[in-house]
């Protein structure tokens, strides 16, 4: 449906454009905008590089150990049926911790990575298990502590105080967290 309606609002947006003699304005905005895009993605490049990085080096030391440990407790409720495959566990982990981080940039491949693994243990293969689903639930609704994107986006948009929506995105991430996971598990009991 996008497919449909953005083209369909270009093609307005053009028209108008030609119609109320502003040629030289659409140019203008244009070329500012596409300016603008590289300067952002360059930042959040970045951003995305450093924060990678950090994960692939954490993935090799006792810190995601330690990680796992305190959440362990959390996804043995969230994950009963991968208790025993420590592979899949570690890799959901490290999608959860990157999610966390606010990586989400980085938590996708890792995100992919745990859903392919569980799809290989996956009986039905045509159709999500429980934990495929609620790994795409916890995904979506992904509980923040440091939103690293946000801030860099505002950051790079001249913001006097970037980080300063951290309390609010805490709040409204855990809660949405929370609703997700508790209304997947009463779906999941009925289904």
């Amino acid at each position: 449906m996008l497919n449909i309606i953005w083209p369909v609002f270009l093609i307005l947006s053009f028209l108008y454009g030609i119609i109320s003699g502003r040629v030289s304005e659409i140019n203008t905005s244009i070329f500012d905008s596409t300016k603008s895009a590289i300067e952002l993605s360059l930042s959040l490049l970045g951003t995305i590089c450093l924060w990678n990085g950090i994960m692939q080096i954490a993935s090799k030391t006792r810190i995601i150990k330690f990680l796992e440990k305190i959440l362990n407790p959390i996804t043995k409720k969230i994950f009963p049926d991968i208790n025993k495959n420590e592979i899949i566990h570690k890799e959901i982990t490290m999608n959860i911790i990157a999610n966390i981080m606010g990586l989400g940039n980085a938590a996708t491949p890792l995100g992919l990575k745990a859903m392919k693994s569980l799809q290989k243990k996956n009986k039905e293969k045509n159709k999500l298990s429980n934990s495929m689903v609620m790994l795409i639930v916890l995904n979506t609704a992904s509980i923040q502590i440091i939103p690293t994107t946000v801030i860099a986006i505002r950051s790079s948009l001249g913001s006097n105080n970037p980080a300063q929506m951290m309390v609010p995105v805490w709040i409204s991430t855990i809660l949405s967290a929370s609703a997700a996971i508790l209304f997947a598990k009463l779906l999941m009991k009925k289904y």
